[in-house]
């Protein structure tokens, strides 16, 4: 990867390489660096965190969420939908869809989104919380941040379409280990063994 992506457990990343992105900050440690840039993808608790934006927020810090998450929030938000692209500095963001076809915990109709960041030349995936949708088949990364847990989100063999789809260079598995009814890193391995392209497996920071 040409950029640091650091997991912070769950579905909760930052990337850096000069400019400091949090991808749904939850439960993150006090000595995390501030954000130049927050990400969230829905309202729901393990993903919006208002205590965790705040603590890694600076008077500059641009949040860029769904109208949802918005209303949680007392910030300056750039609210997005999903097909909406923005540029912030070197920062190219594009939010796309994320949802539940066959379960009801993220229906379309809540326009939540998952974002594809691209910063020094480098394309970075977060589905945020879904499973394999149809809208995956026009989308390419570089790097795939992909749930593999079950339940809310995509399962193993989910997740293994939407490599297929989208094709990365590296998947790395999220949303597991953390929540007591999503799959634990048994289902990471299983993703390692079978996804078809390399897997980095990263260590909570």
């Amino acid at each position: 990867m040409k950029n640091k992506v650091a997991w912070l457990g769950h579905a909760s990343f930052r990337i850096s390489d000069g400019t400091v992105i949090y991808i749904d900050p939850w439960e993150i440690k006090k000595s995390e660096p501030k954000a130049d840039i927050i990400l969230v993808t829905h309202d729901h608790f393990d993903h919006l965190s208002v205590p965790d934006i705040r603590k890694i927020s600076k008077k500059d810090t641009v949040v860029v969420a769904t109208d949802a998450v918005k209303k949680h929030l007392s910030s300056d938000v750039r609210v997005v939908r999903p097909g909406d692209r923005i540029v912030i500095g070197d920062v190219r963001i594009a939010a796309v869809y994320a949802y539940n076809p066959s379960k009801p915990f993220h229906p379309k109709a809540a326009g939540n989104v998952g974002y594809i960041v691209t910063m020094n030349g480098e394309s970075i995936y977060h589905t945020g919380d879904t499973e394999f949708i149809e809208e995956m088949k026009a989308l390419k990364a570089d790097v795939l941040l992909v749930p593999v847990g079950g339940k809310y989100t995509s399962d193993v063999d989910d997740a293994i379409r939407i490599v297929a789809a989208v094709k990365p260079r590296l998947a790395v598995p999220m949303h597991w280990g953390k929540l007591q009814d999503v799959a634990g890193k048994e289902a990471a391995d299983r993703f390692k063994r079978l996804a078809g392209v390399p897997v980095e497996l990263l260590p909570i920071e």
